[in-house]
């Protein structure tokens, strides 16, 4: 019943997404919307749920924090700006035939599965019962404290260095981007699993494990740091970077090109 709430909840805000990027003609419209989005699954899983717990308080206090701040984030860098180029690609392969069918699908039905699917974690401990909070559970604090810093401050440091315009065309290879290529995706994989567990109450929601491993997945090999890499790879200070840093996991992570 819960699950099912939030599932038409989040099937409606996709196809008000979907409608008005058509007017808008921006489908990368749906960047800015993905983190808002695991805010209607937690806020209205909080609403329904028959009896709040202190996980499902910190669960969606967590969320709310993330989500908010990388929609504002996101708002801020890209309205304004016009279609993202893997979008404008997209529309490009798709031809004449359906294009706004083959939209809907591919971009909108499509991230909303995945939403639904990384939310796991949010959806177990929205249908629980169990008031109970463990010593892991603050260790998920601990881990989400950590993604969120190294999120927020990889996203402020390449902000600032781009601000200057005496960058232009430079890579920021110092700060937190001197420990990994990607510090804003580290920080988003690191702190969904701190909120798989701090959502880890119940046996159950160790099936929540499902959200952290597809988001980290996406992040690593689809829609982050791939692109991100081959869009440099070819450039001679990138591949020096890429021999000094490592990929994704700070200091520890994989060095150099793939």
């Amino acid at each position: 019943m819960i699950i099912g709430i939030i599932a038409s909840v989040v099937s409606i805000y996709f196809i008000g997404l979907f409608v008005l990027a058509q007017y808008l003609q921006d489908n990368s419209i749906v960047d800015i919307a993905w983190g808002f989005g695991f805010v209607i699954v937690a806020v209205t899983g909080y609403l329904v749920m028959p009896e709040v717990t202190r996980v499902s308080q910190w669960t969606v206090l967590l969320v709310s924090i993330w989500g908010m701040r990388l929609a504002l984030h996101l708002a801020k860098r890209n309205i304004g700006k016009g279609e993202d180029f893997r979008y404008v690609n997209m529309r490009k392969r798709w031809g004449t035939d359906f294009p706004r069918l083959k939209a809907f699908l591919n971009v909108f039905v499509l991230q909303g599965v995945l939403l639904m699917i990384v939310s796991m974690p949010i959806l177990f401990v929205m249908t629980g019962t169990s008031n109970q909070f463990y010593w892991w559970n603050g260790v998920g604090i601990a881990f989400w404290l950590l993604g969120f810093a190294y999120e927020v401050v990889g996203d402020y440091q390449l902000a600032q260095f781009k601000k200057n315009p005496q960058n232009k065309g430079k890579l920021l290879t110092t700060g937190l981007w001197s420990t990994t290529r990607h510090p804003n995706y580290f920080g988003e994989a690191c702190l969904w699993w701190g909120i798989f567990l701090v959502t880890l109450n119940e046996g159950r929601n160790a099936w929540g494990i499902i959200g952290p491993i597809v988001i980290t997945l996406l992040l690593l090999f689809v829609s982050g740091v791939p692109l991100l890499e081959k869009k440099y790879k070819e450039r001679a200070d990138f591949k020096d970077y890429a021999d000094q840093t490592a990929l994704f996991v700070p200091f520890i992570g994989k060095k150099g090109l793939k």
